[in-house]
């Protein structure tokens, strides 16, 4: 499956920004779905995963209630609202596919990604 990440940019604090990964080549309802992050100088951080039905969710403490991730099959399309965001979200936001629904948080626990988009939160 490929993947294609969009919707990043530069907001303030307290702003909300809505991120996108369109998705294509294989059935998307049949993987799991996870953004991760990394930062300047930092590894890769998981942040919220879906599970193929959508019915199960998982989030980083770090943005916990703040953010919200969701799918739509019917547009092959996996979303992350962001809302809230901090100066610590500036970071490059990936999206990845599991193809075994884990509902994973290590990046070793998808198998395909997509190209990152920038996020970048002013104080």
């Amino acid at each position: 499956v490929q993947l294609q990440a969009s919707g990043g940019g530069l907001v303030q604090a307290g702003d909300s920004l809505r991120l996108s990964c369109a998705a294509s080549g294989r059935t998307f309802s049949n993987y799991a779905l996870g953004w991760f992050r990394q930062g300047p100088g930092k590894e890769r951080e998981f942040v919220a995963t879906i599970s193929w039905s959508g019915g199960r969710t998982d989030y980083a403490d770090s943005v916990k209630g703040r953010f919200t991730i969701s799918r739509d099959d019917a547009k092959n399309t996996v979303y992350l609202e962001m809302n809230s965001a901090k100066p610590e979200d500036t970071a490059v936001y990936y999206c990845a596919a599991d193809r075994y629904n884990n509902l994973g948080t290590l990046p070793t626990q998808y198998n395909y990604w997509g190209q990152g988009t920038q996020v970048t939160v002013s104080s």
